[in-house]
């Protein structure tokens, strides 16, 4: 899905803020009172998830041999 948004010219923050979960919209999700025990596990899994596909694309963009393809 995120190669996809790069092939269509999306910028490289652009792309980080689709895969990214900010803190604030965690916690908002955390204290909804129509979630249940779990699908807040579930909901912490994928906040996890998403922040380790932040950090691997990063690490991709990041590395200096492939840095400027992205640009």
């Amino acid at each position: 899905m995120f190669y996809g948004l790069f092939l269509k010219g999306h910028s490289l923050d652009a792309i980080r803020e689709e895969i990214d979960i900010s803190p604030t919209t965690f916690r908002k999700w955390m204290k909804a009172r129509e979630y249940d025990q779990r699908f807040r596990a579930d909901l912490q899994q994928m906040y996890q998830y998403r922040k380790r596909v932040l950090a691997i694309f990063n690490s991709f963009v990041t590395d200096e041999s492939g840095y400027e393809a992205w640009q």
